[in-house]
């Protein structure tokens, strides 16, 4: 008799070769909460700890034939789109999830590994016109939030999240993840909105870093959790408990920034069975 498999997860993403980031970070993420992760290479990445040096974008043929090949062969629970390169690749992945209507989609399309990188107009533009309409959950810092909101408003040194939250849910988004927003120096403060307004505000302890992941450990969390079965404010307070213990045991392994451990439980397990 077959076993019950794990809830199936589908990331686009770019592959990290330090797995701090994109498609490595992401599998992790999923393996720790307890789902099997499948993975569509949008972009390659040269990386070591202390940051990227290039990225190289997959061809969209390449993009759409690992996706399909997948959707035709396992039912997948959840997507989680990360980076993907250019407009060629947000028009493609747009088209293949668009046939998945019913399933859960976490969006976190922006990316740090490249500090002088500039998401071009024209990706954010089809981002907002393509994929936004079909986002169950969207990840944006503030600044990222800024960055998306030039598409529609001239550019503002005001801040206008709670603005800016509602004309992206105007768009078809149904919830919008806002991270660093305004708040006590020593605090990390996260907004959660949906159509009803702002759903949910935490503040956790601003840990000491540098770190190269925290954002991608969210948001594949909450892929993850939408898989279980959790609702979406739900998955977003799971996410942010596993990614705040994840960023305490942070690892040095390598002479630049730090990398979230998302096995730091099991290893605990092996430290109480060693002192027992």
């Amino acid at each position: 008799m077959q076993n019950q498999t794990s809830p199936l997860v589908l990331t686009f993403g770019v592959a990290d070769p330090v797995g701090a980031t994109g498609i490595q970070a992401d599998l992790a993420s999923f393996g720790a909460m307890g789902c099997h992760g499948l993975s569509v290479i949008t972009a390659l990445s040269i990386s070591d700890t202390t940051g990227t040096e290039d990225l190289q974008a997959i061809d969209p043929d390449w993009v759409a034939d690992q996706a399909r090949v997948l959707l035709e062969d396992m039912p997948v629970a959840a997507f989680k789109i990360g980076y993907m390169g250019s407009v060629e690749n947000v028009s493609v992945i747009a088209e293949i999830v668009s046939d998945y209507p019913a399933i859960p989609l976490v969006l976190d399309p922006f990316t740090t590994m490249l500090p002088d990188q500039d998401t071009s107009e024209e990706v954010l533009m089809a981002m907002r016109e393509l994929l936004i309409p079909q986002t169950t959950l969207l990840q944006v810092s503030v600044d990222e939030l800024s960055r998306l909101a030039e598409t529609w408003r001239e550019p503002s040194a005001d801040t206008l999240i709670e603005t800016d939250a509602q004309q992206l849910i105007e768009f078809g988004c149904e919830y919008l993840f806002v991270t660093g927003a305004p708040g006590e120096a020593h605090e990390v403060t996260n907004l959660l909105f949906s159509e009803n307004g702002l759903v949910r505000s935490a503040s956790w302890a601003r840990q000491a870093g540098p770190f190269a992941g925290a954002g991608n450990t969210l948001s594949a969390t909450m892929a993850a959790m939408l898989a279980n079965g959790l609702d979406v404010p739900e998955a977003v307070s799971e996410a942010e408990e596993f990614t705040n213990a994840a960023l305490t045991h942070a690892q040095r392994l390598g002479m630049g920034k730090l990398v979230p451990d998302r096995f730091f439980w099991a290893r605990e397990g092996d430290s109480d069975t060693a002192a027992s």
